[in-house]
C-alpha cells in the first residue's frame, strides 16, 4: 500500500512537472523580443526547474517592458 501511495505522488509530481515545463515553452515561443540564444537559454532552464524559472521569467519579461 505504502508503494502505490508513494509511486502515485510521483506520478503527480512527474506530470506536474510536464505541464509546468510545457506551459513555460509556450510563453516563450511567444515572446518575438528574445533572440534565438535567450529562447534556447530559458527552454532548458525550463526543463531542470519549470516552476522556479517560471517566476524568474515573468520578472525578466516585466523588466523588458
Amino acid at each position: 500500500m505504502n508503494e502505490l501511495i508513494l509511486y502515485s505522488v510521483l506520478l503527480l509530481l512527474v506530470l506536474t512537472h510536464l505541464l509546468l515545463a510545457s506551459l513555460l515553452y509556450r510563453k516563450i515561443n511567444q515572446n518575438t523580443r528574445l533572440s534565438f540564444h535567450e529562447k534556447n537559454d530559458w527552454r532548458l532552464k525550463a526543463l531542470i526547474f519549470p516552476a522556479y524559472y517560471w517566476f524568474q521569467y515573468k520578472k525578466h519579461k516585466a523588466r523588458q517592458l
